[in-house]
């Protein structure tokens, strides 16, 4: 949207950034909002017109020909939430099944068909950490392309990552819900102490987004 009129829609292609489709389509965004429900998850972008370009995602490690041939391309929407209480942040701890076992990240997931991003980030919350969470307000949106080998095997992913921010009106210890799920442990963190924590990019982008840490 500029000025309020639409100038471009299109439908966010497997392995594509919304940012490096705007760009590729001669407009830089300012700033998005979502709305909308699986399978018709809508971001809405202002824009004005392109003053630089944006730089491809990195890939992984090269597939051969064969390997290529074999790889079903997978793109999944998913919801997380910047929770911070008392100048501590809600962290939960990856297990072995998603292949980057002991790192930490934000509480979220997937988002079910007929279901919000809003409403996901609220039952992933409480499953991943046992805290309830109101006040759900959208950031940012972060992809991430993998065409290459992974502890899954060969794969070709594209990670559509919606950011938000959520309350938590009465923090309690945290527990898995969960369980055998992607979660092993969760975590109110203190801020001053992330640095001796093993975080997935993830957790920085979207402390950046929403204003705990400086960007950069």
């Amino acid at each position: 949207m500029r000025g309020g009129r639409e100038v471009v829609s299109f439908v966010l292609a497997h392995g594509e950034d919304p940012a490096a489709g705007l760009a590729a389509r001669g407009w830089e965004p300012l700033g998005s909002s979502v709305e909308g429900v699986l399978p018709s998850i809508v971001l809405t972008f202002r824009v004005e017109a392109v003053t630089s370009r944006v730089p491809a995602p990195p890939g992984g490690p090269g597939l051969s020909e064969a390997d290529r041939a074999r790889v079903e391309p997978r793109q999944r929407v998913a919801a997380y939430a910047v929770v911070v209480d008392d100048g501590r942040l809600l962290l939960t701890r990856l297990a072995p099944l998603t292949g980057a076992q002991g790192r930490w990240t934000l509480p979220g997931g997937g988002v079910d068909a007929g279901e919000s991003p809003r409403e996901a980030v609220v039952r992933e919350v409480h499953e991943e950490t046992g805290q309830d969470v109101d006040d759900v307000r959208y950031v940012d949106v972060m992809t991430q392309h993998w065409v290459g080998r992974s502890e899954r095997g060969a794969e070709d992913y594209h990670a559509v990552r919606l950011l938000h921010t959520a309350r938590c009106p009465r923090p309690t210890r945290p527990v898995v819900h969960d369980v055998g799920g992607s979660t092993s442990e969760a975590a109110w963190v203190p801020l001053g102490r992330l640095g001796g924590y093993d975080l997935v990019p993830t957790v920085s982008y979207a402390l950046r987004a929403t204003g705990f840490v400086p960007r950069r």
